[in-house]
């Protein structure tokens, strides 16, 4: 029951520490009892808490293990070189995949439980870097999104525009061609009635 308590209360505070989305190559050793000697995986994500990793043997929650994680070198950091991590953790979590046809079905989270303050330290870092680099993409992704948008307006923009370039010269054309109709035929209407006019005087002298 005590076990179960502190157990909690790690959780918690594992969840409440700042976390970042890595694949680290890392190894997990577990005791004889658990039957699983020695996992090989990488990261999902980690803490300075705990970390989170694919598993491909079940490891019973509140074993004890051992983490060897490779920690990448933080450019401007303390150490600034890649550093092996070790420490000891527990067993927070194992469950299977629904459906996982890999050779990691399990989901495992880890509470690192003797980490040295030296390598806390490097590992707050590394989780502070990795998050500025997710949000520095995240905020130059929607400009790369609007380049397609403007260009497609401007295309429908340029389409509308030779549309309507291209339709003044044949409304011009028809009012151009209509016209000299129009002036053809008054013409000829004022001849023929000039011509009816001179036609009749001339039969009224006769």
């Amino acid at each position: 029951m005590a076990l179960k308590k502190v157990a909690e209360r790690k959780g918690r505070e594992r969840r409440g520490s700042e976390r970042a989305d890595a694949r680290l190559s890392m190894r997990v050793e577990a005791g004889a009892a658990t039957g699983a000697a020695r996992i090989v995986t990488e990261s999902q994500n980690i803490s300075s808490s705990g970390v989170y990793c694919h598993a491909s043997h079940y490891l019973a929650p509140l074993s004890k293990v051992q983490l060897t994680i490779i920690l990448p070198r933080v450019p401007g950091g303390t150490a600034n070189v890649q550093e092996l991590l070790k420490c000891d953790g527990i067993v927070v979590r194992c469950e299977q995949h629904t459906n996982e046809k890999t050779g990691t079905p399990y989901e495992l989270a880890c509470m690192f439980t003797a980490l040295d303050p030296g390598l806390r330290r490097r590992l707050e870092e590394f989780v502070t870097w990795r998050n500025l680099q997710a949000l520095r993409a995240a905020l130059s992704a929607p400009a790369r999104r609007v380049v397609a948008p403007a260009r497609r307006v401007a295309g429908r923009a340029t389409v509308a525009k030779a549309a309507s370039n291209g339709a003044r010269p044949v409304l011009k054309a028809a009012s151009a061609a209509g016209k000299p109709a129009k002036v053809a035929t008054a013409k000829g209407a004022r001849a023929t009635a000039r011509g009816s006019a001179k036609s009749g005087a001339g039969r009224a002298r006769g």
